[in-house]
C-alpha cells in the first residue's frame, strides 16, 4: 500500500492517527516505534516554536494551556515553509474563533501584536527619509504623500494590548487600565520598537497607507480626534526610521504596500 503525503502530514501531527499503513524504514521494515518517535520530537519543535513565537500569550494562559493550544493549532494548520520565523500567522484569528477562550477578548490582539513584532523584526532593511524632506512650502507639505518602511506595523484594537504586552514583558510596568490602543511598530535599529500612538494618531497612518495626501490623511483623523496632534504622530514615525520617501503632488506615486 502507497503512503500519501497528505496522510503522512496528518499522521505526523495528530498522535491520535494510526501509523500510516505501508510506512516502513530504510531497511524496509515497518516504521512503527521509530515514527512515534519522530512524530513527536515535531510536535515538540512546533509547540516550542509557538512558545517563542507568542510569549506573552503563553504567560497569559499558562505554560500548559499553550501546549494543548499549538497541539490543536499545528493540526489545523501545518508549516507551510520550514522557516519557523515565520511560523503562526494564522493564531490569532485561531485564538478568535476559540468558543472557551471567547472571555478573554484581548487575546487575539495581543496575539496579532506579538506577530507584528516578530514580522517586523524579519522585514527588509529600508533607508529612513530624511526629516530635512518635510522642509517644503506648508501647502505642498499638505498635498504630499508618505511611504513607509517594510518593518513598520500599525495594530488597532479595542483593548490595550500593548500596555498588557508591556505589563507582561517589562518588571513594574503599570497595570494595564480600560481602554482602546493603536500601537505603533518601528524598527530604527535592530529590534522592533512597539509604543502607543496618541488618539488619531491610528487614523492617520491608515488614511496615508491607503495612498491619502497628508493632509487628506488629517482631515480624516480630525473627524474622530478634533484634537489630533499630527506632529506628534509624525515625530514617532521619523524617529523610528518608519518613512522612506515624500512624493509631491504631481509626481508618481503608489500606496504603500507592506510585507505581510
Amino acid at each position: 500500500m502507497t503512503v500519501t503525503q497528505d496522510d503522512f502530514h496528518a499522521a505526523l501531527l495528530d498522535p491520535g492517527r494510526a501509523i500510516p499503513e505501508g510506512l516502513c524504514d530504510a531497511d524496509a521494515h515497518p516504521a512503527g516505534r521509530r515514527f512515534n518517535v519522530y512524530r513527536n520530537n515535531v510536535a515538540v519543535s512546533l509547540t516550542e516554536a509557538m512558545h517563542q513565537a507568542f510569549p506573552v500569550i503563553a504567560k497569559l494562559l499558562g505554560a500548559q494551556n499553550m501546549d494543548g493550544l499549538a497541539g490543536l493549532f499545528l493540526r489545523r494548520h501545518p508549516p507551510s515553509t520550514p522557516l519557523m520565523m515565520f511560523y503562526g500567522e494564522a493564531f490569532p484569528d485561531f485564538l478568535a474563533g476559540m468558543e472557551q477562550l471567547s472571555h478573554l477578548g484581548y487575546l487575539p490582539d495581543v496575539a496579532r501584536l506579538e506577530l507584528a513584532i516578530r514580522q517586523s523584526y524579519h522585514a527588509a532593511d529600508s533607508t529612513p527619509l530624511d526629516p530635512k524632506a518635510l522642509s517644503i512650502d506648508p501647502e505642498a507639505l499638505m498635498s504630499a504623500r508618505l511611504d513607509f518602511a517594510p518593518a513598520m506595523r500599525l495594530i488597532r484594537s479595542p483593548w490595550p494590548i500593548h500596555a498588557i504586552w508591556r505589563f507582561n514583558t517589562e518588571d513594574g510596568a503599570p497595570k494595564p487600565q480600560p481602554g482602546g490602543q493603536d500601537v505603533l511598530i518601528t524598527r530604527p535599529e535592530y529590534d522592533p520598537i512597539p509604543q502607543p500612538l496618541p488618539p488619531g494618531g491610528g487614523d492617520w497612518i491608515e488614511a496615508l497607507q491607503a495612498g491619502a495626501t497628508i493632509g487628506a490623511a488629517y482631515e480624516a483623523a480630525a473627524e474622530t480626534t478634533p484634537d489630533f496632534d499630527l506632529g506628534a504622530t509624525l515625530a514617532l514615525l521619523l524617529q523610528g526610521g518608519a518613512l522612506t520617501s515624500l512624493t509631491e503632488e504631481g509626481q508618481e506615486h503608489e500606496p504603500t504596500r507592506l510585507d505581510p
